[in-house]
């Protein structure tokens, strides 16, 4: 038996759809100084705005696509641990950075097992950010401290690169593809400009230039906007598209900061103004489809093309449970060597 167990990472959901939970749950999200990088009053007071009006919003888009087992963040997170769990001879735990099952409770329950020493560390984000990876970290590391225990923790980077990653989202995305489309748009989560310019190790390079991410440099280890294009990139050549046969885009804005263009939203009426009519949708930020996939995507998104002109739609859905994600993170936590 290995003295290794594994801990599944993913952003998090209300407890429900009620507002008092969607409220809790934003309030949570929002004052994360990784998410909101201003300083505590400030980030105190704009959240206190935001709740004002957000929740009950948030709360309806929630609803629409809510599944009668809960949150399908969660539901597809569990079904991937289940999954996980019985190709391993480990313990497999699962976590949300914000809301329940919590960090907290995952590293508690995997450090009362017997012989466990180290807890395989597996966020569940494709791109680096300071606002998924980072802060699921820092809160690993603090539950540690807070309750002194003795295990040691190996987080697994990253891994919008890795060849196992990417062979699973073309598995998993292949089928949908191959019943035809006019074009195929990666919508990623989109990031304020100034958190790929705070996570630029060189200080000088992202969004120095219109090719930033184009030219090689020491920063990419940590840009998000690179390794989204790096994932685009590898994914078209992997499947033989032609440049015009497919886009990138970045959706979810919020607030009145510049964030990374170009805009899906924008992109969408462009699509159609082009005379595109059958559009494929691929958002491979999240491994799990959840709300930013299932409501913006599927619901608003898919309105907003056919209002523009187009006649169709199809959102490609995530990894989710795919037999073939499954087996990588398995190769993963068996393979996956420990940090000193």
């Amino acid at each position: 038996m290995s003295d290794r167990a594994v801990l599944l990472v993913n952003l998090g959901s209300p407890a429900s759809t009620e507002v008092a939970d969607v409220r809790r749950y934003l309030n949570q999200f929002l004052m994360d100084p990784c998410v909101v990088d201003l300083p505590w009053p400030l980030r105190r007071l704009l959240v206190a705005l935001i709740l004002i009006r957000r929740p009950k919003a948030s709360a309806e888009a929630y609803r629409s696509i809510w599944w009668e087992e809960g949150s399908p963040l969660v539901v597809i997170s569990r079904g991937v641990q289940q999954a996980l769990q019985q190709q391993l001879d480990m313990p497999v735990e699962l976590a949300m950075r914000y809301g329940e099952p919590s960090i907290e409770r995952g590293l508690l329950a995997l450090a009362q097992r017997p012989g466990v020493r180290e807890v395989l560390f597996m966020p569940q984000y494709p791109q680096h950010a300071d606002s998924t990876i980072t802060t699921s970290v820092r809160e690993a590391e603090r539950v540690i401290s807070k309750h002194g225990l003795k295990i040691r923790l190996t987080v697994v980077p990253a891994f919008y690169n890795r060849p196992g990653y990417l062979d699973a989202l073309v598995a998993s995305a292949e089928p949908h593809l191959a019943q035809g489309f006019d074009h195929l748009l990666m919508s990623y989560h989109g990031l304020p400009e100034r958190h790929l310019r705070k996570a630029d190790p060189t200080g000088c390079h992202c969004l120095a230039s219109a090719d930033c991410c184009e030219r090689p440099s020491p920063a990419h280890a940590t840009c998000y906007r690179a390794q989204c294009t790096a994932v685009s990139k590898a994914f078209a050549e992997r499947m033989g598209l032609r440049d015009d046969q497919w886009s990138q885009a970045f959706q979810s804005r919020l607030g009145r900061d510049k964030w990374i263009e170009p805009y899906t939203e924008s992109r969408i009426d462009e699509l159609a103004a082009q005379g595109v009519k059958r559009l494929l949708v691929m958002c491979p930020a999240f491994v799990a489809d959840c709300i930013e996939t299932l409501e913006e995507i599927g619901d608003r998104a898919r309105e907003q093309f056919i209002e523009a002109g187009g006649e169709e739609l199809v959102l490609v859905p995530c990894l989710n449970d795919h037999p073939r994600w499954v087996e990588t993170l398995a190769d993963w936590c068996r393979t996956e060597p420990a940090q000193a």
